[in-house]
């Protein structure tokens, strides 16, 4: 079955029957991202020999476009999945990225600082307020994310900070959602779509292993941030998607 084929099929029988029911309760649109993953479009862009769909941006985006019609709930977790999925497809274990492409994790970005301050203009806080602190293999991140998709909801989060090796460009890390001191307010105080779960997560600190920090290979630090810039730059953005765009380019 076409990937076309599949969408059409979870837009009709899930998607579309739940917007109404996800706007108005304001609730996760869980139902919804669980028929994404049985129709492996949360494994879209997954290389297929770990089981995904093999597709690219131009595909994704089309994805979002429909998805974001029928639910904006629904279309802005699947968004920041594919932005993050990017990332952890090129930088990401193959255990990992098989449970991405079986439909078992849905990932989402914490990139705009929420530094008590709106940044100017933008609206978006200074990068200054996320710190990463390494003691040999262990890296404290300390901070507090604003607008960030799913929170609470997914997975992991591709999460950016200040550099942990006194270099000038921030660097992101992959953590999961289950860490310790990783917590997120009762109530979503984000912008995004009624239902997307759109609110702070704060570290106080989370410790992740070195390992953990994305875009290194064979001991040399590739463009990771680029990635995501490039993705953030094509997929349909609104409202706080918007923010989490111009919060990326703030880090560069």
């Amino acid at each position: 079955m076409s990937y076309r084929s599949a969408l059409s099929y979870v837009l009709s029988s899930t998607v579309e029957p739940c917007a109404e029911q996800t706007g108005a309760s304001g609730r996760f649109p869980r139902a919804s991202v669980a028929a994404l993953a049985e129709a492996g479009l949360l494994g879209l862009t997954v290389s297929p020999h770990l089981g995904g769909g093999g597709l690219g941006l131009v595909e994704a985006a089309d994805v979002v476009t429909q998805v974001s019609r029928a639910c904006p709930a629904t279309g802005a977790v699947l968004r920041s999945h594919y932005a993050a999925v990017a990332c952890v497809e090129a930088y990401g274990t193959p255990w990992l990225r098989r449970r991405i492409a079986e439909g078992h994790h849905l990932s989402t970005l914490a990139l705009t600082d929420d530094g008590g301050d709106d940044g100017g203009p933008s609206g978006v806080a200074p990068p200054a307020g996320s710190t990463a602190t390494r003691t040999g293999d262990v890296v404290a991140l300390r901070a507090r994310k604003r607008d960030v998709v799913g929170a609470g909801e997914a997975d992991s989060y591709v999460w950016s900070s200040r550099p942990d090796d006194g270099s000038d460009r921030p660097v992101l890390w992959l953590v999961p959602a289950d860490a310790p001191r990783l917590f997120v307010p009762a109530r979503p105080d984000g912008a995004g779509p009624r239902g997307s779960c759109t609110s702070t997560v704060c570290a106080d600190p989370v410790l992740v292993p070195a390992s953990a920090r994305l875009g290194r290979k064979g001991g040399r630090r590739d463009d990771v941030l680029g990635t995501v810039l490039e993705w953030l730059a094509t997929l349909p953005a609104t409202g706080p998607a918007l923010a989490e765009r111009v919060g990326a380019e703030a880090l560069t």
